[in-house]
């Protein structure tokens, strides 16, 4: 089978176990609060970051309040979402940049995303493909370990990967590919040991075929 043709067969496989809605696993009601989702989810769960935020947002109610934040008193209020030194000091950067620079709306463009403190590409990615419905990949450590089992990259940088798969993926389903494959993940395709006897892409997978054929 042509690449071409395996990619198709993998595409419709997981469109019909997996639907192709698109959902954020990250509660929001806007984008500022989606950017700050995203930044305080690296190394962390999405249920844990949905726990924070949900007292979060009330105590900042928005930009403002997070660009004019106590930075000792954010990391505390942060702290079981892991890295809060790191990441508090980012988030009061980050607004303060929307607040100078975007009159305090979250920018569009890559470019202007990627020049915000703590927003590196899978930040900008979920921002574009979620609030902008801009067609972006986003590569997670479910996308890059499934996107390589599944033979589409063997990369390892998540920035060379995202351009692998901007390659092999039709745009259409750039943002749907990535929500499937982090269910696929969560479920069936882990680290480090998949559940292959489960999986409904084995005939057209190089991993499964290497590892259990």
């Amino acid at each position: 089978m042509k690449q071409k043709e395996r990619v198709a067969a993998i595409l419709q496989r997981l469109d019909e176990h997996y639907g192709t809605d698109i959902i954020c696993y990250l509660e929001h009601e806007n984008a500022w609060q989606l950017l700050i989702s995203t930044i305080l989810s690296a190394q962390c769960t999405d249920a844990r970051v949905n726990l924070v935020t949900k007292d979060l947002f009330r105590k900042y109610p928005g930009v403002e309040a997070f660009a004019k934040a106590d930075l000792p008193e954010l990391e505390q209020d942060i702290r079981s979402t892991g890295f809060y030194h790191n990441k508090a000091k980012n988030i009061i950067s980050c607004c303060r940049d929307l607040q100078d620079r975007f009159d305090g709306q979250v920018p569009r463009s890559i470019e202007d995303l990627t020049s915000l403190a703590g927003v590196g590409r899978k930040t900008a990615n979920v921002i574009r493909g979620n609030i902008y419905h801009e067609p972006s990949i986003v590569v997670d450590t479910h996308v890059k370990r499934i996107s390589r089992r599944l033979g589409f990259t063997k990369e390892e940088d998540p920035v060379k990967v995202e351009y692998d798969l901007m390659k092999v993926l039709p745009k259409d389903h750039w943002i749907t590919f990535n929500l499937q494959i982090i269910a696929l993940g969560r479920e069936i395709c882990k680290a480090p040991h998949a559940k292959c006897e489960m999986c409904f892409l084995t005939q057209f997978c190089p991993y499964y075929q290497r590892t259990k054929g």
